[in-house]
């Protein structure tokens, strides 16, 4: 019998995750791209195309949980949940790197007494690399209980 495990693919929980990953992902690629100058910088310009990847694999799979929750049947091939948890497993170590590398310009950037920061947009940086983080928390989350379920199908 399959263990249902809050969180992966086909719970509420997992809907909410995917959701609040979608959610975070288009805010911190709004406050990226809102400021000025953010395509002078590699580490922004990495945040946006990873932002950018992030948000259709969320609502995909968002869409799929919420499928799932009115026909009260999770997805149970192997290969499925596989191919979702390889998904999440590379989209989290790209969405990690993209936001410490864009919190590390940021920051770099304010020790430099704000010389390089024009229209005061460091501030919506670092807001964007905050939300970024918080992107890839709830990514690493849903891959972690989906990895978990993985064994008992």
């Amino acid at each position: 019998m399959e263990e249902m495990v809050p969180g992966s693919v086909g719970t509420s929980a997992g809907f909410a995750l995917r959701l609040g990953q979608a959610i975070f992902s288009t805010a911190s690629l709004l406050f990226m791209s809102s400021a000025v100058d953010f395509y002078s910088f590699t580490a922004f310009c990495y945040l946006v195309i990873v932002m950018g990847l992030l948000i259709p694999w969320s609502l995909t799979l968002a869409m799929v949980d919420a499928c799932s929750l009115f026909v009260k049947g999770p997805p149970r091939q192997r290969g499925i949940i596989l191919f979702i948890v390889v998904g999440d497993w590379v989209l989290s170590f790209l969405t990690l790197a993209a936001s410490s590398s864009a919190a590390s310009v940021t920051d770099l950037m304010l020790k430099t007494g704000g010389s390089l920061c024009l229209f005061k947009s460091c501030r919506r940086y670092q807001l964007s690399a905050t939300i970024a983080f918080l992107s890839w928390f709830l990514l690493i989350a849903s891959s972690l209980f989906n990895l978990w379920r993985l064994p008992s199908l």
